[in-house]
This record gives structure tokens, C-alpha cells and sequence, in this order.
């Protein structure tokens, strides 16, 4: 049984920052994986904001380029978002997904993954 487990979420400022975690265990990454962040705000859809795989490639969402960084230092370790200079429309809830395959067009795609974690809510007050 996967189990993801994200943490680091909160209330801050725009232009602040914050740092979200994400531990995953059963989780025995292999060759292949994919993991991401996604995220989702009251009456929005869930979006892709970054993902990372096994190859080292990492994706992007347009709306966060230069400002958030993903991070993983190996597979058995948790998986970060850096987020950086934040503004009042990345508040929502934070989810982290993990996925057996190396995902390359489809790494920012939720339907793609099949491991989620509960959420951390981060809030951006203007």
C-alpha cells in the first residue's frame, strides 16, 4: 500500500516562501518513477505545478517557472517543493502524486498518476 505524506503547508504573505515535503512509503521506487506536485483551489480543476522522474527531467507549470523548485535528492528520499515569491493565486490545496512509470509528455497530468497523498493547504494573503 503506497502512502504519501505531504507536509509544510501554511499561511504566508505574498512574496513569501514556503517549503512542502512530500515521504512516501511501500513506495519501492524502481527503475521507473514519476512524482509531482498538483494542486487544487475551490471550484478549479486539479493542475499539475511540477514533477520530477526517474531520468532526472523535471516539468513545469507556466504559472510557477522561476519561482517554485522540485527536488529529490534519490528515490528513497522525500520529494520538495521550494516556493518562492508567492502571490495570492497559488493559494489551494497541495497534493503529492506518485506514479510506477517514468512519465515524459504526461509528468504534470493527474490522471496519469495513481498514488496520492491527503493535501496541505497553503494560503497566500495579499
Amino acid at each position: 500500500q503506497v502512502q504519501l505524506v505531504e507536509s509544510g503547508g501554511g499561511s504566508v504573505q505574498a512574496g513569501g516562501s514556503l517549503r512542502l515535503s512530500c515521504a512516501a512509503s511501500g513506495f519501492t521506487a524502481s527503475s521507473s518513477y514519476s512524482m509531482g506536485w498538483f494542486r487544487q483551489a475551490p471550484g478549479k480543476e486539479r493542475e499539475g505545478v511540477a514533477a520530477i522522474n526517474s531520468g532526472g527531467s523535471t516539468k513545469y507549470a507556466d504559472s510557477v517557472k522561476d519561482r517554485f523548485t522540485i527536488s529529490q535528492g534519490n528515490a528513497k528520499k522525500p520529494l520538495y517543493l521550494q516556493m518562492n515569491s508567492l502571490k495570492p493565486e497559488d493559494t489551494a490545496m497541495y497534493y503529492c502524486a506518485a506514479e510506477r512509470r517514468r512519465l515524459s509528455l504526461s509528468l504534470l497530468v493527474p490522471a496519469a498518476y495513481n498514488n496520492w497523498g491527503q493535501g496541505t493547504q497553503v494560503t497566500v494573503s495579499s
